[in-house]
């Protein structure tokens, strides 16, 4: 699996550098992923930004690490994703699961922030979502945008 790791304070930033992140490579991936929470890694940013296919087992495999460093008390964060990939992790409900940002400073910089006022993880992906992405064009909100 082609990938860096890039240690930002707290944080480490992998950065996936292969084009397909399917089937074949997301067991050695997740074997790896899995070996940096053993060694004490808690927040985690993947930057998927090279990525530009994924399948349904790449969706399973980011909600299981999702769900690995949620068991250890970290979080993991995607940046940079291709719009194909976007589209399919919406489609299939995961960007609500797992905090999606468009550049890694912003998602670096949610490790830091404190929890939204509700206080629950719902909230904080519901803040993430909307502080990162425009609402479709034609819908409600976004005419609501145009007009003012």
């Amino acid at each position: 699996m082609q990938f860096s790791l890039e240690p930002r304070g707290d944080a480490l930033i992998v950065r996936v550098h292969a084009a397909k992140l399917t089937y074949p490579v997301l067991s050695t991936f997740f074997a790896e992923v899995r070996a940096l929470v053993a060694d004490g890694a808690r927040k985690l940013v993947l930057d998927l930004e090279a990525v530009t296919y994924i399948d349904s087992a790449t969706i399973g495999c980011l909600v299981e690490i999702h769900r690995l460093l949620e068991d250890h008390g970290g979080a993991v964060k995607l940046s940079g994703l291709q719009r194909r990939v976007e589209t399919m992790l919406s489609m299939t409900g995961v960007h609500k699961i797992v905090q999606v940002y468009r550049v890694e400073a912003e998602a670096l910089a949610a490790f830091v922030r404190p929890r939204t006022q509700g206080g629950d993880a719902a909230s904080d992906v519901a803040g993430a979502a909307s502080a990162t992405r425009l609402p479709p064009r034609g819908s409600d909100a976004a005419r609501g945008q145009e007009d003012s």
